[in-house]
């Protein structure tokens, strides 16, 4: 639908749905982008992972993770340390490997890994005690720490149930599908 199409209209006619509307803008970007069919589309989107001037370079995240060009966006809930069969890890080390291995196992579902990872929301019972075990635990799923994500770490007092320890929720930036 177009500009002059909608101006066009008379009462009498439907407006465009926002499905519609925002289905026809994504398919104009990518037509003008120029990636409809294209090798492009099978190429990682342009990630840009970076501590601005001014800002903290810290060891652990990006300030600053800025996305550009066809992609697709994946949002995973809150995983805990609960594994496939609902047993809950013993001990909070444990628990984070297993946080992890869920993330990894909902990342390959839709063809990612922890490099497409853009954002980190992690919440811990106890950040005093579990602080620095959780970001070992966490850096050595994240080895290139040229394009670490953006991340934010919580204390809670608690999470849905009592035993987990800690939960992490992610979105991550995949190419689009063929």
């Amino acid at each position: 639908m177009t500009s002059s199409s909608i101006s066009t209209m008379s009462a009498a006619e439907p407006l465009a749905s926002r499905r519609e509307i925002v289905a026809a803008a994504v398919t104009a970007a990518a037509a003008a982008a120029g990636t409809t069919g294209s090798a492009q589309a099978q190429t990682l989107p342009m990630l840009r992972f970076f501590n601005p001037p001014g800002m903290s370079s810290p060891p652990t995240y990006s300030h600053v993770v800025e996305v550009n060009g066809p992609h697709r966006v994946v949002y995973l809930a809150g995983q805990t340390g609960a594994d496939a069969t609902g047993k809950i890890a013993e001990g909070f080390r444990a628990q984070a490997l297993q946080v992890m291995e869920n993330l990894k196992t909902a990342l390959a579902s839709v063809g990612g890994g922890f490099e497409h990872v853009v954002k980190l929301n992690s919440y811990l019972t106890n950040i005093e005690a579990n602080g620095a075990e959780f970001r070992e635990v966490r850096g050595s799923y994240f080895p290139n720490k040229q394009a670490l994500p953006a991340s934010t770490l919580v204390h809670v007092p608690r999470l849905a149930n009592p035993a987990f320890l800690l939960e992490i929720e992610a979105v991550a930036i995949l190419p689009p599908k063929a």
